[in-house]
């Protein structure tokens, strides 16, 4: 038998305002845009590159889901967003605009910095060990 997650829904506010932070901040590819009827739509957004996962952007449609918003997780990382390049994309991001709540720093598993996304969700940006070596250009030791 063969699984995988296809897609984690994310609950936001706005549909354009979640593309345009995913898309642009964070340089996803906008996968799918399909109208489902009156004011719902099938939003998948991607990393460049990804061959697994991908975030459904579900439009929050009652009070207990606008509650939901940015805290899905309860105040804990919610998404880990691999790369194969710390440095380039930790720079990207801080050039558009993304809030990182920590300096990088290097763990055990590779170089990792947290950050909030435009509704507070935290995200650990990773650099994994199996790519990431001291002697890149991160500023780490």
């Amino acid at each position: 038998m063969t699984q995988r997650i296809a897609l984690v829904s994310l609950v936001v506010t706005d549909y354009d305002e979640a593309i345009a932070y995913y898309v642009g901040a964070l340089g996803f590819t906008l996968v799918e845009d399909t109208a489902m009827g009156p004011g719902k739509r099938w939003v998948v957004v991607a990393p460049p590159g990804a061959a697994g996962c991908g975030l459904l952007l579900a439009k929050a449609g009652d009070e207990a889901q606008r509650a939901a918003v940015g805290s899905q997780a309860g105040g804990r990382v919610f998404l880990f967003l691999h790369t194969d390049d710390f440095q380039r994309d930790h720079a990207a991001y801080q050039a558009r605009g993304v809030t990182f709540l920590e300096e990088p720093r290097w763990e055990p598993y590779g170089v990792v910095a947290v950050f909030a996304d435009l509704y507070g969700n935290r995200w650990d940006l990773i650099e994994p060990i199996a790519d990431a070596q001291p002697t890149h250009n991160t500023g780490l030791r």
